[in-house]
């Protein structure tokens, strides 16, 4: 018989197993000698009352021994002969897609306008280090797209999209740790995603896939309202009749050729604020109620969110022990993010606080030449320009000390910061709109009172956090997943506005993959 028993235990219990099996033997009223094996199935820490705990989900096999493990190892048939789809981006959802096309019998070739991992460490270095951005490879763009160099998180709610045991199945495969199978928060780590992302990308060669990198699409084109070709800055034209659009929020170019193309396109709702700073041991310390955490424990994080004036304003991507980060993708504008190693072992925990940005609040923007859908960019790069400006140039960010930041008080210093391009003292009342601002003010406070010590001038607010999502969705079918202007197009993930991070966007990549293997069969 089996059965699954949760049992909690104190961080310096973690590790002792035999006492686990006299939790769950008492637990389900049986003899400890009846209980033949015991495996972990999901690890999660509780800190609600600042005592710490351990919460232990076990697989228990009760007089009886477990059956040989499945098989979960995936391999792909080789398909170097077989009918071509064409990806555009080698993020999460592009590299996902061309894995399950080779499973469906299809050769994938992946075009990505950015640069290989081992290249495209230099151009984020030269962000880090020298304040310079290279338009096409940088923090978002290249090879693993813009998870591989942000953090890694794994967690997600879209499991009605598939199997999100498979996609973390096969990242352990590619070499992710076993971890992330049983953690309820999973996480990579920046420093071991580029390996993950190349073995990924050798998978889909070995199998007779393609990667095209250094090639930015410029155009698609149409035969009687079907996709056609698509057509890339160095005059290669691909003939087509499927194309994956797995492009991320930040390709703002491809929603621009897709408008000349005539291809409809819609504001979205996204949010937009400041990446805030505070030591670690002051967060440890608010979560589990001392600054010295045992060493089994993670570095603490926090969730907050807050109706403010009717919007909400909460936390974005958090980062304990981690670093924020240039995520600017042209020379003039200053955008930061976050990321943690996989020990989450730095000094610094982060995380974006930004306010929801409604389609009533794009309806009060001035029009743009490119329609109204271009509202809520226009918006994005309004304030990465001003941060730019106010910071100085070469990346160098606006910062406030938290509570200057909410008296609207210029600091007269400001704290050690882990944004490696550095930050200046201003008054972020110069970069925010004023009803972006004053929710940001307002629900600081408020954080307050739910997370006494959260506002502390050992804390700083950076600007600007601009890219949590696409501010632009292109419509798709709900049941082809093709764009209803362009059959044979399916655009997907972050960047069309279906996704919100590494597992979405991998579970909507292999969605529209079968989707496009459905439209090529003729059976849609």
């Amino acid at each position: 018989m089996k059965d699954h028993v949760e049992i909690r235990v104190r961080p310096e219990e973690l590790d002792e197993q035999q006492y686990h099996v006299q939790l769950i033997a008492r637990k389900l009223g049986i003899a400890v000698n009846r209980i033949r094996r015991v495996s972990l199935a999901k690890r999660s820490v509780d800190a609600r009352h600042k005592t710490p705990q351990f919460l232990l989900r076990y697989l228990v096999y009760i007089d009886e021994e477990p059956s040989p493990a499945p098989q979960t190892t995936y391999r792909w048939q080789d398909v170097r002969r077989q009918p071509e789809v064409f990806v555009i981006g080698c993020g999460p959802a592009g590299l996902f897609a061309a894995l399950r096309l080779i499973e469906l019998g299809l050769r994938p070739i992946v075009i990505e306008r950015g640069k290989p991992v081992r290249e495209r460490r230099h151009d984020v270095a030269a962000a880090s280090k020298r304040g310079t951005i290279n338009p096409d490879s940088n923090y978002c763009f290249g090879e693993g797209g813009a998870g591989t160099f942000s953090d890694g998180k794994l967690y997600t709610r879209s499991t009605k999209r598939g199997s999100v045991e498979r996609i973390l199945s096969l990242l352990v495969q590619h070499g992710a740790s076993p971890d992330i199978l049983i953690d309820t928060h999973p996480h990579i780590g920046t420093n071991k995603l580029p390996q993950v992302v190349s073995a990924v990308s050798e998978s889909i060669r070995s199998a007779g896939g393609e990667l095209l990198f250094d090639t930015r699409i410029v155009a698609v084109e149409r035969n009687a309202g079907k996709i056609a070709a698509i057509r890339a800055q160095d005059g290669r034209t691909f003939s087509t009749r499927a194309v994956v659009l797995a492009t991320g929020h930040s390709a703002r170019d491809i929603f621009q050729l897709l408008s000349v193309a005539g291809l409809r396109l819609e504001a979205k709702p996204f949010a937009l604020g400041v990446r805030i700073e505070h030591p670690q041991g002051l967060i440890d310390e608010m979560q589990y109620g001392s600054p010295i955490r045992h060493c089994n424990l993670p570095a603490a994080s926090y969730t907050l969110r807050a109706q403010i004036e009717h919007r909400g304003v909460f936390s974005f991507c958090m980062c304990p022990g981690g670093v924020i980060c240039p995520a600017a993708t042209t020379p003039n504008e200053v955008v930061v993010n976050g990321w943690s190693p996989s020990k989450r072992n730095t000094r610094f925990a982060n995380s974006g606080i930004v306010v929801e940005v409604s389609l009533e609040d794009l309806g009060r923007e001035a029009p743009t030449p490119l329609g109204p859908h271009w509202a809520g960019v226009a918006l994005q790069q309004r304030h990465e320009q001003r941060s730019f400006e106010v910071g100085g140039g070469a990346l160098v960010a606006p910062a406030q000390r938290l509570v200057d930041f909410v008296e609207s008080r210029v600091s007269s210093t400001l704290p050690d910061c882990s944004y490696n391009p550095g930050i200046r003292s201003a008054e972020l009342g110069e970069v925010f709109d004023p009803f972006l601002h004053r929710r940001l003010q307002a629900a600081v406070r408020q954080f307050q009172k739910s997370r006494p010590g959260y506002l502390s001038n050992e804390a700083v607010a950076v600007a600007v956090e601009s890219r949590t999502s696409s501010p632009i969705r292109i419509p798709r079918d709900s049941e082809t997943l093709m764009h209803p202007d362009a059959p044979g197009l399916f655009p997907c993930a972050e960047g069309a506005g279906y996704a919100g991070g590494i597992m979405s966007a991998a579970l909507d990549g292999e969605r529209v993959a079968e989707a496009a293997a459905r439209y090529l069969s003729g059976t849609r």
